[in-house]
């Protein structure tokens, strides 16, 4: 009768281990029924669930694996494993499992704590838990700094709501970002990602700039302001400030436009999205003038924007129809997304204002951007301590897989 046995080992990495533990096992005609390792700080834990043909097969294999490990510094724990026992375990290899991101510029051993609580209150279990940032320097705290720690977790949320809004309460009061996806194949195949443009791509809402070349900063501002957090209907909000700059001279655009900053972290996503092969879209609410120009910046596939109506180089203070609001954002996503042949599930959309909402909440991975409340506590998910690089981490990107790339 076959023997079912956890072997574990522990101690200083070095070349030859693994080769070493399964050419032991090999020799004695061993099927490998589970595999993993990890290396912290060139220490290695080796873990390897075994089936050797028989108890004698099984009792030489282990005392030879002790022995040679000995002789290399290294630590053994052996295991059996009941028949059982594994068949239970294989029975939960169909289990749904989640990925569940902590973003931070630092990352304490409190945080990690208490997000593992959380997991734990809600009957998951942590399978797996990676570092995806790069090694953090010991020098004074640094305000560039990244820092991201991913955890596989296994098992259903008995209610993901009650979960969702326990992660996002956690993440507030640790001033930390906590995301928290089904680990799906969708999640490894994302095609497409739409950006809002105002305090999203560019560290700026246009209009306000534009309101306070015109003289008007205040008025529209609060408009703005009200607008963003879901307090207006946007298209009458919109029309009201599209009003107010009505006799700007064109020639201020173009001012505008040059001094306007994209956001940190914009040029180093779409830099690497390009490269992954993703499409890229811009969906604003606010000018296609403005748009286009951050398009030719980026490197963005396409745009969808607002179109100020200008005549003899003066803004009329009207603004062309259809306008683009939260409604028309989602229609335009899903057209998009049709018309490239890719499922929702595989897209990705980020905005920061109320208007954003319907296309995050149709997206696969919808992404509140250094958002207001009302926005963050509505979307499915939130980043607020990074840039817009940090996206990268919620699909899974590492930065050393950046810097070898």
């Amino acid at each position: 009768m076959s023997a079912i046995t956890l072997v574990t080992i522990s101690g200083q990495d070095r070349p030859g281990i693994t080769a070493m533990v399964t050419g032991v096992l090999a020799a004695h005609g061993s099927n490998v029924l589970d595999i993993g390792q990890a290396v912290i700080h060139e220490q290695l834990t080796l873990g390897l669930l075994v089936e050797l043909p028989d108890d004698h097969e099984n009792s030489l294999a282990l005392a030879e694996i002790r022995e040679r490990a000995a002789a290399m510094g290294l630590a053994v724990r052996l295991a059996p494993v009941g028949a059982e026992s594994y068949r239970e375990w294989a029975a939960g290899q169909g289990s749904t499992r989640h990925i569940v991101t902590l973003l931070s510029r630092r990352i304490r051993g409190e945080e990690i704590a208490r997000l593992s609580e959380v997991v734990a209150r809600h009957g998951l279990s942590i399978d797996k838990i990676t570092r995806l940032s790069g090694r953090v320097s010991l020098d004074a705290e640094n305000t560039a700094d990244k820092a991201c720690v991913e955890f596989s977790v296994r098992g259903d949320f008995p209610d993901p709501e009650a979960a969702r809004r326990e992660f996002l309460a956690l993440a507030q009061s640790l001033g930390v970002d906590i995301a928290c996806q089904q680990d799906s194949m969708f999640r490894r195949n994302r095609r497409l990602v739409a950006f809002d443009m105002d305090s999203t791509l560019i560290e700026a809402e246009v209009i306000d700039e534009l309101a306070r070349h015109a003289g008007v900063g205040p008025e529209v501002a609060a408009i703005t302001e009200s607008a963003m957090r879901g307090e207006l209907d946007f298209a009458q909000s919109f029309r009201r400030r599209v009003a107010l700059l009505e006799g700007l001279d064109e020639a201020v655009l173009e001012e505008v436009a040059a001094s306007l900053r994209l956001t940190e972290g914009a040029e180093k996503l779409l830099s690497v999205l390009r490269r992954l092969g993703l499409r890229t879209a811009i969906i604003s609410g606010g000018f296609g003038y403005f748009a286009r120009k951050v398009q030719q910046r980026l490197g963005i596939d396409v745009v969808f924007a607002n179109e100020l109506d200008i005549e003899d180089g003066k803004v009329t203070g009207r603004v062309r129809e259809p306008i683009v609001d939260g409604a028309r954002k989602a229609l335009l996503l899903r057209e998009i997304a049709a018309r490239e042949g890719i499922a929702l599930e595989q897209v990705i959309a980020v905005g920061d204002g109320a208007n954003d909402l319907p296309m995050l909440s149709i997206a696969g991975l919808g992404i509140a951007f250094r958002a207001k409340p009302v926005v963050k506590a509505s979307a499915k998910h939130a980043i607020s301590t990074l840039g817009l690089d940090g996206i990268l981490y919620l699909l899974g990107i590492s930065d050393r897989e950046l810097a070898a790339g």
